[in-house]
């Protein structure tokens, strides 16, 4: 950690809270710095004693979750979801798969990690096996890999792309457009009929089953943060 650090950003590098529930906690009077309130934007040094009073220390969970296809994964009107198949439980989805594709989602309680794995840093970058139903042409992968230029979305970030067949891409992306792949190939004239996503960042979906989850390892919680 480098100091000066301001007061909920220190807070959220220790676990203790995100930097949200830091500037509520700091106005609720509850966080002490050397046996003093602490004020919201303050600096925080190396010598400093910070101390949370009358509150325990959050416990976070970090699950790897193999979303179905045809389950929404925000809330919609009289269909299910991810968001509310686990709110009960205190867990929310990091970013989200459209409800026609499938593969992994985080789920976790920890508001720190949304910007990590949602960012474009390319240690967080998405792979997906995406199937079509029209055969690919060679040349495919090339244009991702250049930075397509679509109509909806603009210019896009190289994404690298290979072929797995005539019918098969594996794609890995550093952004995250609303239905990006779909939109892509669908400029070039052709139809996505499955998408999973196998893989964000260090995380893989490995042998999960829909619906199932797993908790992430050591490793993969060190590597996260």
């Amino acid at each position: 950690m480098e100091y000066p650090i301001r007061i909920n950003k220190y807070l959220r590098d220790k676990g203790l809270a995100s930097r949200r529930e830091a500037d509520k906690l700091i106005l609720a009077g509850k966080v002490l710095v050397n046996g003093k309130r602490a004020e919201p934007g303050m600096q925080i040094l190396g010598k400093d004693k910070v101390e949370l009073r009358g509150e325990n220390k959050k416990t976070y969970e970090y699950l790897a979750y193999y979303k179905p296809r045809g389950l929404a994964t925000q809330i919609q009107e009289g269909s299910e979801s991810v968001i509310a198949e686990w709110r009960e439980r205190g867990l929310f989805p990091i970013g989200r798969l459209d409800k026609e594709s499938e593969g992994l989602l985080i789920l976790t309680n920890d508001g720190r990690v949304t910007s990590k794995i949602l960012g474009s840093e390319e240690k967080f970058e998405k792979e997906y096996i995406v199937n079509t139903r029209e055969k690919l042409r060679k040349g495919i992968p090339a244009i991702f890999q250049k930075g397509m230029r679509t109509e909806t979305f603009g210019r896009m970030l190289p994404a690298k792309t290979k072929m797995i067949n005539e019918y098969t891409l594996s794609v890995v992306l550093r952004e995250g457009k609303r239905h990006q792949i779909r939109v892509m190939l669908g400029e070039l004239g052709y139809t996505v009929e499955a998408l999973k996503r196998i893989r964000i960042g260090h995380i893989m979906l490995g042998k999960l089953k829909p619906g199932q989850t797993r908790e992430l390892n050591q490793k993969e919680l060190d590597l996260l943060f």
